[in-house]
């Protein structure tokens, strides 16, 4: 008989299947509209593109194994699987924080006009050569992860005769190579991207007090762009958060939130969706022109 908590995996996995698909979709047909017609992508658009991806990709992974958890559990458990669906999952985790990074510095470096040597490196780079970034991005956490991830988890299970020591060289294999992955997958990007939403808000509302403050009689620019990149960066940033706790909660074995975690974390690419398509105007409009014309097309018919 199925458990509670196995029916509500599969329905998450159903239902973020049904969320994410079409609209990470509709972003990815989206920025490939803009790319026909006007032949470049803006970097905000290339780094949207990329999300879009990724989580099209993610969301098929998590969703497959929450099926296979519930409905074939012996599959989750063969090695080769086991080894695909979390090296895989890993990789495609830490390659969309750091793609939140650079939307981070993107906005960061646009917005503030921050003199920095370091900020300067980050326009620039961002400016001219994104495209060629995040495919070093992703060369660097395939290298980062894959290798290593499939060190542990596509090796053989422990054997009962000896599952002490097994147990203990599994351990020490996991955590030798999780420390430096995580380190350079999750809290790398996640410090760099907290520090430009730090420096994009404090600059907007020095900014504001500015404008407040000025004696010229000159209007108040308008500054919704600027925050609906702020606000961008800090959802990304709390799903970003969201995916450290639940791993901190699985590696304790907290039974009673690992449940709700999941569930979670199998609507996150949904989430991201919603969040990037209410950061874009362009993808919205060119989503609901495809809508009207398609309604239209069929009320002709």
């Amino acid at each position: 008989m199925i458990s509670p908590d196995s029916i509500t995996f599969l329905v998450s996995s159903v239902l973020g299947l049904a969320l994410a698909i079409p609209s990470n979709t509709c972003i990815v047909m989206g920025n490939l509209d803009i790319i026909r017609k006007k032949g470049k992508l803006s970097p905000s658009d290339v780094i949207f593109l990329g999300k879009g991806i990724v989580n099209i990709l993610l969301q098929c992974l998590l969703s497959l194994e929450g099926m296979l958890y519930v409905l074939c559990r012996k599959v989750c458990y063969v090695t080769e699987v086991r080894g695909f669906m979390k090296t895989s999952g890993y990789f495609l985790a830490y390659y969309n924080f750091w793609l939140t990074f650079w939307l981070s510095a993107h906005y960061c470096t646009s917005i503030t006009n921050l003199s920095y040597g370091f900020f300067i490196w980050i326009k620039r780079i961002v400016s001219n050569f994104l495209s060629h970034l995040l495919f070093l991005t992703a060369l660097g956490m395939f290298i980062v992860t894959v290798p290593g991830f499939w060190a542990v988890y596509g090796g053989s299970i422990p054997s009962s005769d000896n599952s002490t020591e097994d147990s203990g060289k599994t351990f020490h294999k996991m955590f030798s190579y999780f420390v430096p992955a995580n380190i350079l997958g999750v809290f790398l990007p996640f410090c760099l991207s907290l520090l430009c939403l730090v420096f994009t808000f404090s600059f907007l509302l020095r900014h504001v007090w500015r404008v407040k403050n000025n004696d010229s009689g000159s209007t108040r620019p308008n500054l919704q762009a600027h925050v609906t990149a702020l606000r961008t960066i800090f959802f990304l940033l709390l799903i970003f958060t969201f995916f450290c706790v639940f791993q901190v909660i699985d590696f304790l074995e907290i039974s009673s939130l690992i449940t709700v975690c999941w569930n979670l974390q199998l609507l996150s690419p949904s989430v991201e969706a919603a969040v990037i398509l209410h950061a874009s105007n362009k993808l919205r409009m060119i989503i609901l022109r495809r809508f009207w014309t398609r309604s239209q097309r069929n009320t002709e018919t």
